[in-house]
């Protein structure tokens, strides 16, 4: 076992898990949240901090500031108390209690913002509370992981990087949509490399990333109530759009067998399993993300009052039974295609 000096020196890559038994399809499911940290989100908050190092914009007395719904927050709380930096991490509503506390706990300052933007929502007020901080006193430095190319660059440099490496047969790589890092950094590396790759984005319905119409969500993590700067539609293949419900849904299933995930794992694998079964796609190597773990989400997403005051009796009643899950359903936007072998299931939108 490695003997490590600073939390984030630790960080295993290399864990997937083939969800073929619990969900009666093959696919394969990328474990992020075995790190001090607690999600994906350490790749992301290390690249730019040490990015921001590199070029002079942090010095003692320096305070690190970042608007988040909860896991870049935490990463960056971590990496900031073993740097010995201060670090206010600004998050609204939907951040999980326990998520705050354990930021709190390695020495952030938590700024919640209450009211939504009028236009943009909840990020909006985020963002605006960070703007506002900035202008009054110098010593902040934003490290702006919406518009930063450490947040898919760190992705590209390391997670595409492994996937590509544990499957050299893959078809179709499903990532979740949240400030688009994880997608952006992932849909360059395999253009670039394997063009052969299909690319799906999976997102919450709500979210007006992808000029959907925005809705109340929530369940952090995916999402966004502003178009990401950074997404760029030309290097995705699919979109799918997953409700909230069904995140529920999925995740108690990974639950029921063993497998404690965060929100945003119950929205990829559902979104997976709609897009795979609209497809008629069986014989296909597929890949999905799991960017964190469970636990946070006790008090949500496994909290049986919440489920059913958020989605109804039927929601909380299917949740509760190990294994079910309602049949996953084409995604309205997806069209009509024919049944995929494996040699030619995924070709590249180019080709």
């Amino acid at each position: 076992m490695p003997i490590i000096t600073d939390p984030h020196l630790f960080n295993e890559q290399s864990l997937f898990v083939d969800l073929e038994g619990v969900l009666g399809r093959r696919l394969y499911l990328k474990i992020e949240g075995f790190n001090f940290a607690g999600s994906v989100k350490l790749k992301p908050a290390r690249e730019m901090v040490e990015q921001a190092e590199r070029a002079g914009l942090i010095g003692p007395g320096s305070v690190l500031i970042e608007s988040s719904s909860g896991n870049l927050g935490v990463a960056l709380s971590m990496i900031a108390a073993s740097k010995g930096y201060h670090f206010v991490c600004v998050v609204d509503p939907r951040c999980n209690p326990a998520t705050a506390q354990l930021m709190e706990a390695l020495g952030a300052q938590v700024d919640l913002v209450t009211e939504p933007d009028p236009v943009d929502g909840f990020l909006g007020a985020r963002l605006n509370h960070v703007r506002e901080l900035c202008a009054n006193d110098d010593r902040y430095v934003w490290l702006n992981q919406y518009s930063n190319p450490g947040n898919w660059g760190a992705h590209y440099r390391w997670t595409a990087p492994e996937i590509a490496d544990e499957f050299p047969d893959l078809d179709v790589l499903f990532v979740g949509a949240g400030t688009t890092g994880t997608l952006m950094g992932c849909a360059r590396y395999f253009r670039e490399h394997r063009p052969d790759v299909r690319i799906v984005a999976v997102d919450a319905v709500g979210s007006v990333s992808f000029g959907q119409p925005p809705a109340t969500r929530l369940i952090p993590g995916l999402g966004m109530s502003v178009r990401p700067p950074q997404l760029d539609e030309s290097l995705i293949d699919d979109v799918v759009f997953v409700e909230e419900v069904d995140t529920v849904r999925a995740c108690h299933r990974l639950a029921a067998a063993g497998y404690l995930l965060g929100g945003s794992t119950g929205t990829v694998v559902h979104g997976a399993m709609t897009w795979l079964e609209a497809h008629r796609a069986r014989n296909v190597t597929a890949v999905t993300i799991s960017p964190d773990m469970g636990r946070p989400y006790l008090d949500t997403i496994y909290q049986p009052d919440w489920v059913l005051d958020h989605f109804g009796a039927d929601a909380a009643a299917s949740a509760a039974v190990p294994g079910l899950q309602s049949e996953p359903v084409p995604a309205p936007q997806l069209p009509a295609a024919a049944p995929m072998t494996e040699s030619d299931a995924l070709r590249s939108i180019s080709q």
